[in-house]
């Protein structure tokens, strides 16, 4: 699976509503990082869905090299 283009060296906090669905950018573009305005649009990415029951907060991946993607797993930190 290709890796997107590096949005910025670490990830962006998010307190996650219940029930509420997430779509994560995968290419790297998107301008409302970390989440998707459509930007891949003509590329071989697509956004990742999240979506959590409980109320947390995550970290996601804005490097876009995470291997447990939407979530950040501290790649950046190699890059």
């Amino acid at each position: 699976m290709a890796k997107g283009q590096i949005a910025q060296k670490g990830p962006i906090a998010v307190d996650i509503i219940p029930g509420r669905k997430y779509w994560w950018c995968a290419c790297g573009r998107s301008k409302k990082q970390p989440f998707c305005d459509s930007s891949h649009k003509g590329t071989e990415f697509s956004p990742v869905l999240y979506e959590s029951k409980t109320a947390q907060t995550v970290y996601f991946c804005c490097c876009k090299q995470t291997g447990n993607r939407p979530e950040c797993d501290d790649t950046h930190e190699t890059l």
